[in-house]
């Protein structure tokens, strides 16, 4: 196996999180470990106010964490100034929230295009690879509609290839079928699994729907500020029983 694969897309080492209230310290996150490998999809579950998304933010360097690393492929990027991070954001990251964010005077195209334009690919190519992620989520017949003209579910779905449009290596998804009607939300999920694991993407979802997360290629919890890996757990609880 070559170094490449082997190294982590994404690793944290001894995480922590804290925010000032007042004269106190909210310890939100306590010495995190974790690590995602090329081609992985991980589901990160944990009760609404356990940390999750701000887990995901300093995933996706957002936010600095007050102690610890955290590696994209290897390279420490925790402390980096904040040219460099967003820098990292656009070569390594795509971002899928629970409220798409699309822009409201454009096209499910032109949402899709815009980020790759910016990052200055030419105009032929940046719609070329939008069209093909539309089609790819069913949205062949939307691309001219602009977000008001869609569902909720088309939106979500668009919020989806915008986020693959600069080809991340790693997808942070944040409660991305959370605001979905049951049914929508299993055709985004299903749309969204597909993508990541055909373009061989590695993933990083926050969720509440244990369904949906049993579909990944395994689960961690956060409870207490602490990340626990479910499938070591299982593997602890499987030899206490015997």
């Amino acid at each position: 196996m070559s170094s490449e694969l082997k190294t982590p897309v994404l690793e944290m080492r001894g995480v922590c999180r804290s925010f000032k209230q007042g004269k106190q310290s909210l310890q939100v996150l306590r010495g995190v470990d974790l690590e995602i490998a090329k081609g992985e999809i991980v589901a990160l579950i944990g009760p609404s106010g356990s940390g999750k998304s701000t887990l995901l933010q300093l995933a996706g360097l957002l936010e600095k964490p007050t102690k610890g690393d955290i590696y994209l492929e290897g390279r420490k990027c925790s402390n980096v100034n904040d040219s460099i991070r967003t820098t990292l954001r656009k070569d390594y990251l795509g971002f899928v929230y629970q409220y798409h964010n699309l822009l409201g005077d454009f096209s499910a195209l032109e949402n899709v295009m815009i980020p790759q334009l910016i990052d200055g690919v030419k105009v032929k190519q940046a719609k070329d690879r939008a069209q093909w992620l539309l089609k790819r989520l069913g949205l062949e017949k939307r691309m001219s509609h602009r977000p008001a003209e869609m569902s909720g579910g088309e939106q979500q779905r668009v919020a989806i290839a915008r986020a693959l449009a600069n080809m991340p290596k790693l997808l942070l998804a944040d409660e991305p079928t959370g605001n979905l009607d049951p049914k929508t939300s299993e055709i985004v999920f299903t749309e969204l699994l597909s993508i990541v694991k055909e373009t061989g993407l590695s993933a990083l979802v926050a969720t509440h729907n244990f369904d949906l997360a049993d579909r990944m290629d395994r689960k961690v919890k956060l409870e207490e500020g602490r990340l626990i890996d479910l499938r070591m757990e299982s593997l602890v609880n499987t030899r206490s029983f015997y």
